[in-house]
């Protein structure tokens, strides 16, 4: 694999019971890039977020960020090195203000890295809502927070968990403008998403996943002609 990528898997394999859940997974993602990580339900991809970011520990096989090994590393000490991710469901604390909740995430980012609440705030446009409880909140704005939380840590790389479910064409249009920009400065993203039109406006490489393998690495329009995936998707022979 190209030392250019920040984020690098290599062999990744995980296991719940007998129950294998990724199989020889092994790609990377460069800085400043968006990759797209798409399967069926089932495929592996919040699994492959959760041992990325620490939630889980591999079995097997090797994951380095910035050259260094952090398969091992606990989640809080992922995001002191530079990793932090967003949730499908938020997982805001809903009875601190939105302000506050910035607060506290900045708390556990890198050491040094000076955090602009208001600055959060205004990207993820929630800066007039900042005294606002985060438990009154719409579905939309708690996801922004949410995000805005995982940016206070100043990640390198973010990982993005379904943030587009549950979201009318504005909102998904809103939050597309906004992982671009995060790119644009340089943060490498994951997306794991089902809504394939939203990923699509913002990256065109993508990584397939069915029942734990890869099936696919490269383009979002090469992917949707391809067999294997055609079939992991809808049935049928590969």
């Amino acid at each position: 694999m190209s030392s250019e990528f920040l984020l690098q898997l290599q062999g990744v394999n995980k296991r719940f019971g007998g129950h294998v859940v990724l199989n020889d997974v092994s790609f990377g993602v460069a800085p400043g890039e968006i990759v797209g990580l798409v399967g069926p339900n089932g495929s592996g991809k919040t699994t492959t977020i959760n041992v990325i970011s620490g939630l889980y520990r591999t079995d097997s096989g090797h994951i380095t960020f910035n050259g260094q090994p952090v398969h091992h590393v606990p989640m809080h000490k992922l995001a002191h090195l530079g990793i932090n991710r967003t949730f499908q469901v938020p997982k805001t604390f809903r009875d601190m203000t939105v302000r506050e909740n910035i607060e506290v995430a900045a708390h556990f980012g890198q050491p040094g890295h000076a955090v602009d609440v208001r600055g959060i705030l205004r990207e993820i446009d929630l800066e007039t809502q900042a005294d606002k409880l985060a438990g009154s909140l719409t579905v939309n704005q708690q996801k922004l927070l949410d995000l805005g939380r995982a940016l206070a840590t100043g990640p390198k790389l973010l990982l993005v968990d379904e943030i587009g479910a549950g979201l009318n064409p504005a909102e998904l249009g809103g939050i597309a403008d906004l992982l671009r920009r995060l790119a644009q400065r340089g943060i490498a993203l994951i997306v794991v998403e089902h809504l394939m039109a939203f990923l699509g406006s913002i990256t065109s490489r993508v990584i397939v996943l069915g029942a734990g393998r890869m099936l696919f690495e490269g383009s979002l329009d090469a992917a949707s002609r391809h067999p294997e995936v055609v079939a992991a998707f809808f049935g049928g022979e590969a």
